[in-house]
């Protein structure tokens, strides 16, 4: 007789459906209304949205090596965002794409992940892991690249090695908190919001 493994995906079942009303808002959007802000500091839509797709795929594939490699252009998608406040101008398609894309690769993870598998420690990058990473980055990212490689130099911060449970739970509040910020964009300039329940 053989155990039964719980998976993890029922404990986060409500991910996926948010997930795909995060979709059902974007997709119809045009190149101007990605571009809306709430005020000039803040991101406009698009880029809160290519944040999220990039989010996922860092902590997901970069760092826990879960999904394949075509999402390893997904990793660092959001420099420009990040690091020079410059909007990359996805088009929607793309954005939602992104978003599908990254969901798989967490849907498929949380499917084959059980309880025990939250304790397993990552350790944290080196500047040579950074620096492999950072050349992975479409041509028009290099830029940012080396200005995210030089800050974090810079820096000297040493972060602590982290467990699965910890990037599972930042990725989902980190999915939260920006979409949270995309509806509220959404709602002030009276388009429909991510629908919640």
């Amino acid at each position: 007789m053989t155990e039964h493994q719980l998976s993890l995906l029922p404990f986060y079942a409500g991910w996926g459906i948010y997930n795909q009303r995060l979709v059902a808002a974007i997709a119809p959007l045009t190149a101007e209304q990605l571009a809306l802000r709430n005020t000039p500091q803040h991101w406009s839509i698009g880029m809160y949205v290519t944040h999220i797709v990039a989010n996922r795929a860092w902590w997901f594939h970069a760092r826990m090596d879960e999904g394949t490699a075509d999402l390893t252009s997904l990793e660092l998608w959001a420099l420009g965002v990040c690091e020079g406040n410059v909007d990359p101008l996805h088009p929607a398609a793309e954005l939602v794409a992104g978003l599908e894309k990254t969901w798989q690769m967490i849907e498929q993870t949380l499917a084959r992940l059980t309880p025990a598998d939250l304790f397993e420690v990552f350790p944290p990058l080196d500047q040579a892991d950074r620096v492999r990473h950072a050349n992975l980055v479409e041509p028009a990212l290099q830029p940012f690249a080396q200005m995210w490689l030089d800050a974090t130099a810079r820096s000297g911060e040493v972060r602590p090695a982290v467990s699965r449970q910890q990037i599972i739970w930042g990725v989902l509040e980190h999915d939260i908190h920006h979409g949270s910020e995309i509806s509220t964009t959404l709602g002030v300039h009276g388009l429909p919001v991510v629908e919640l329940d």
